[in-house]
């Protein structure tokens, strides 16, 4: 395809004019810029030879392979669209996608058959798809993956408002630890790509490794989750060597995916000084990176989402869609030319996604007398105690006030008599022990009583979900599961 907006378009010319340049470093391996676009027209040539078809979705299988983005890039070299799926993923998962997907053909470049068929006919053409770039597949509030179509035009300029954020440059080297099945870690992977940077990747995510990979290693950026930094400076907090890490070329440390708390933060930047962490909020739905909150952006308001990429437009409206008040809650919604085409083949889904041309993100937030957003939790997380509605947000940022709460994770679950009760699972910081009594008189200056946890956990970690983030889900599993026992029970 030669359409400038198209992917592959541009990460090939990437390719040509880095040339000799390594692309993607390994423990063992290195692949150059060449090497790279040789691998994906090996690809693009298979799938040629497999009859793809113009927008066709290409099952590509992903892991921490250094070629896994050739396979992105013959997909689309060959006009198809990428369905990225891990390589560990359950038979029964990547057969729930192909379901949904209805994809005949499958790239793996990690396999001598770089293209396999895993269907019997082409499916037919989709509108849906035209100049489509991926199908992302999210997990949905009901339990059932949805696949977010995002086009070629949506997810570049997507790019260049990103890029001109935070800047990739030539010859910086990006550790990348997050999985190109997503959208944190597409994007970051492309950019430095385009950029005429270096991928670098590990073997797996281990804290300590991580920690000294950094400050051994020639790295300028990383891209985390927050649980990620948690499990770091938990590894830190037994290190004899001091409160900062010296990596004297790490310039960014950019994380999202999940909320960042203030305390997070701020312990993060005291062991990186001379690092910005960049807080980033955004949606597969809206091609990601929304709201960058840079450093100054924290010291100035701590709870704010900070400032909005280019050409996004935000609002925080009512249940009728009518503008909320200065610190009313209502849902958060966005408006941009990078908004996804639309959920694969669910027009009703797609339909409901929106609210006249904005994107409702299902995120509760409340606007600052600065005119900025706070998050305030999700709105199918909203707890409904005895008529009464509850963020989960709120309450854990009342937790997070007590010196001895390292982090905490608030949901609701059924009751019989209040309608839902209001469960938190607690972190303690190291040494530090917690006592019910002690906390709850702590809560009560700062929480409405109906605010107040019903039953406490403690725990060493939040439950993390398959994505690697921490996962209300997987915390109410539990609680219904029976698997915790509450420190203390009713108020």
């Amino acid at each position: 395809m030669d359409d400038m907006n198209n992917l592959g378009f541009i990460l090939a010319a990437a390719c040509r004019k880095h040339g000799a340049a390594v692309a993607i470093e390994a423990a063992e391996t290195k692949l150059t810029y060449d090497a790279l676009l040789e691998r994906a027209m090996d690809v693009e040539r298979a799938l040629i030879a497999h009859d793809c078809r113009p927008d066709e979705p290409v099952h590509v299988l992903v892991s921490s392979h250094p070629a896994d983005l050739a396979g992105f890039l013959g997909v689309w070299l060959a006009g198809g669209v990428v369905v990225p799926l891990h390589r560990t993923s359950p038979a029964s998962v990547i057969d729930s996608v192909q379901g949904r997907s209805r994809a005949r053909l499958a790239v793996d470049v990690a396999d001598s058959d770089v293209v396999t068929l895993i269907g019997e006919t082409p499916p037919d053409a989709r509108a849906q798809l035209d100049r489509a770039a991926m199908i992302i597949f999210t997990s949905g509030s009901t339990g059932v993956p949805k696949g977010v179509v995002i086009g070629h035009d949506a997810f570049n300029g997507k790019l260049r408002a990103i890029d001109a954020m935070i800047h990739f440059r030539r010859n910086e080297r990006t550790l990348q630890l997050l999985n190109i099945t997503f959208s944190f870690g597409i994007w970051s992977s492309l950019l430095t790509l385009i950029g005429g940077g270096t991928i670098v990747l590990p073997q797996k995510f281990v804290p300590a490794l991580l920690l000294e990979q950094l400050r051994n290693e020639r790295i300028h950026r990383v891209g985390v989750v927050p649980t990620m930094l948690r499990a770091m400076l938990a590894v830190r907090a037994q290190d004899a060597d001091g409160l900062t890490a010296a990596c004297p070329t790490l310039r960014q440390i950019l994380t999202g995916g999940e909320q960042l708390s203030e305390q997070l933060a701020t312990q993060v930047a005291q062991l990186f000084p001379d690092t910005d962490l960049v807080n980033i909020f955004g949606l597969t739905e809206t091609s990601t990176c929304d709201f960058f909150q840079f450093p100054p952006d924290r010291e100035a308001n701590p709870h704010s989402l900070g400032l909005p990429s280019s050409n996004v437009q935000f609002r925080v409206v009512d249940e009728l869609g009518a503008p909320c008040e200065q610190g009313a809650i209502g849902e958060l919604q966005i408006r941009s030319p990078f908004l996804m085409s639309g959920y694969l083949d669910e027009p009703g889904l797609t339909q409901a996604a929106f609210s006249d041309g904005w994107f409702r993100s299902g995120d509760l937030a409340q606007l600052d007398v600065d005119g900025q957003v706070r998050l305030m939790g999700r709105s199918k997380e909203l707890i409904s105690r005895g008529g009464n509605k509850v963020t989960p947000m709120e309450v854990e940022r009342a937790l997070k006030q007590h010196e001895a709460v390292c982090d905490c994770m608030v949901v609701g679950a059924p009751d019989d008599i209040l309608g839902e009760r209001i469960h938190a699972l607690i972190v303690p910081n190291r040494g530090c022990a917690i006592e019910a009594d002690t906390l709850r008189a702590f809560l009560s200056s700062r929480l409405d009583r109906f605010k107040m946890p019903d039953f406490i956990y403690i725990a060493d970690a939040l439950p993390i979900g398959r994505t690697g983030k921490a996962d209300r889900r997987e915390l109410r599993n539990m609680i219904s599961g029976g698997t915790l026992a509450p420190l203390a029970g009713r108020s």
